[in-house]
């Protein structure tokens, strides 16, 4: 029975030079890697395959590491796919190898050919050099099971059952075969040596060939392939993962909001706010998740909590006065019908204008004080960038938004309801409660977030800075205005105006993440990108 391998040359990763005997591994340290299949220890955890140069990570059910997160066993139905994208089989250290891409290069498994092929390929007058090797690329066969008998020459002698082919996926800076870049694909030898990028990390192509092949019906008891520890208790395996890509965090938080939601049944104000929060929050993250830059968990809590305190001063009835009274920003009644053109322009000062001034206050305070700050302070309280102005914009609507949702609407709405009945009223609260704080990632979120973005943008080019906060400042005030209007009148009008909304802000997010000078560090970017 004959196996492939990828060896990861560790102590050698600038290096392509061939030396020293190769030791062969173990059949119990090595196992299958492919998309899909990971391996309990040469992969246990995946960004640990390819880490420090000369330091292995340990595996995590106790046994050394010295081969096994070194060796990786080709599996002929599943292309082995190498790359930073956390879906490749071989996972790289993006923070290490800057220059590889997300999916880098593939080596697949190309079936066997009969001897010979080549005659029957090979035109007449044909030497079984480059031409013939051109003519069994066109007829959609694979020069598979030749091997090498000069530059650019094959032979009809079947070297065995398998060959192996690398192919370079469309990588920024290239795969190299022995120190020669790669242009699209090439058949392995064993000893070639595979490297990603001029300064990436380096493989080597080794074969093994074994005198007793496995039987179908052994491959599970006799292949030295023990169960262990680690896959019959995965969660003792897992470690940092846990909370790095399983989304650990946010499960403890549900699970204690939904315990606390069961506590609070029948005392209506606790179960809203709490309830009101776990929504708020989620789009939060959400937008977070969007944005791919990592911030502190406190920053949008105070955020939020600073846009709570200052509307809770004279300061909103100070807006109110300015923008409603003094302007023509005065919100009409229920009973108040107006035209269009009058009502947009209410809506548009009164609301717009006004509501969006005063969520972008938290923002201005924050990134003054950052600025006498040093770091790493000022780098988590500033606004340097648009990712930075979108994540404390929409930190700063979900507090409005709670404010908003919890201090007026939803009073309003139960107390219209009380003439009925009691449990009415509550009811209709919730029901409103809960389509505001769920759309707030098309509403309050968007326009906000929107709006940092400007905001971020500003700062990157402060020659432009007054041009810049103008139109994003008047953008988000349009949105929010023509939300407002198109509430009145068409239920379809206003789910295209929140589509809008939420579109607009996504396209901020992707080019702020195109923007971002910490780009290469967005962890958003590996599940969004093909590759480089």
């Amino acid at each position: 029975m004959s196996q492939a391998f990828l060896k990861q040359l560790a102590s050698s990763q600038n290096s392509l030079a061939v030396g020293g005997e190769l030791a062969q591994p173990e059949r119990s340290d090595v196992y299958p890697v492919g998309r899909g299949k990971v391996s309990p220890r040469s992969v246990a955890s995946r960004k640990s395959a390819v880490g420090s140069a000369g330091q292995p990570r340990d595996s995590r059910d106790g046994h050394a590491s010295g081969l096994f997160d070194r060796w990786h066993l080709l599996s002929p139905g599943e292309p082995m796919v190498l790359g930073r994208d956390p879906r490749c089989a071989i996972v790289i250290d993006a923070e290490q190898y800057p220059v590889v891409s997300r999916e880098h290069a593939v080596v697949r498994a190309l079936p066997a050919m009969a001897t010979n092929l080549t005659e029957q390929l090979e035109p007449p007058g044909s030497d079984g050099g480059q031409g013939s090797t051109l003519l069994v690329e066109q007829v959609g066969l694979s020069p598979a099971g030749f091997e090498r008998t000069g530059r650019g020459q094959k032979s009809g002698a079947i070297a065995g059952p398998m060959r192996w082919q690398l192919c370079d996926l469309g990588s920024a800076n290239g795969t190299y075969v022995n120190g020669q870049r790669l242009w699209g694909c090439q058949l392995l030898e064993v000893g070639d040596r595979l490297q990603l990028g001029q300064s990436g990390p380096t493989f080597s192509f080794e074969y093994q060939v074994s005198s007793t092949p496995a039987s179908p019906d052994s491959a599970g008891s006799e292949s030295g392939q023990p169960v262990t520890i680690s896959q019959l208790f995965p969660l003792i395996s897992t470690g940092s993962d846990l909370t790095q890509k399983a989304y650990l965090i946010p499960g403890i938080v549900t699970v204690a909001v939904v315990v606390s939601l069961f506590l609070t049944v029948g005392q209506p104000q606790w179960f809203n706010g709490l309830l009101a929060s776990y929504l708020s929050f989620g789009a939060y993250y959400f937008v977070y998740r969007l944005c791919g830059k990592a911030k502190p968990w406190w920053l949008p809590l105070l955020t939020a909590g600073l846009t709570v305190a200052l509307l809770s001063t004279p300061l909103l009835n100070l807006s109110m006065w300015l923008f409603r009274d003094i302007l023509p920003g005065a919100i009409p009644t229920v009973d108040e019908q107006l035209p269009i053109p009058l009502l947009f322009t209410r809506m548009l000062v009164g609301a717009g204008l006004m509501e969006e001034l005063l969520k972008v206050l938290p923002l201005a305070i924050l990134a003054g004080l950052a600025r006498y700050l040093e770091h790493p302070w000022r780098d988590r309280l500033g606004i340097w960038e648009p990712l930075d102005g979108i994540l404390l914009g929409a930190a700063s609507a979900v507090g409005f938004t709670l404010l908003e949702t919890l201090g007026q609407y939803v009073p309003y709405m139960t107390q219209m309801s009380l003439g009925s009945d009691v449990d009415a009223g509550q009811l209709a609260g919730l029901q409103l409660l809960i389509p505001r704080l769920l759309g707030s990632v098309a509403g309050h979120i968007a326009y906000s977030g929107y709006f940092g973005y400007f905001i971020g943008l500003s700062v990157m080019v402060p020659q432009r800075r007054w041009l810049i906060l103008g139109v994003g400042y008047g953008t988000a005030s349009l949105l929010h205005a023509l939300w407002n209007v198109m509430g009145s009148y068409s239920a379809f009008l206003l789910a295209a105006v929140g589509i809008l909304s939420y579109a607009c802000l996504v396209a901020a997010i992707l080019k702020a993440r195109s923007l971002s000078p910490h780009r290469a560090k967005n962890f958003a970017t590996q599940f969004s990108e093909h590759r480089n």
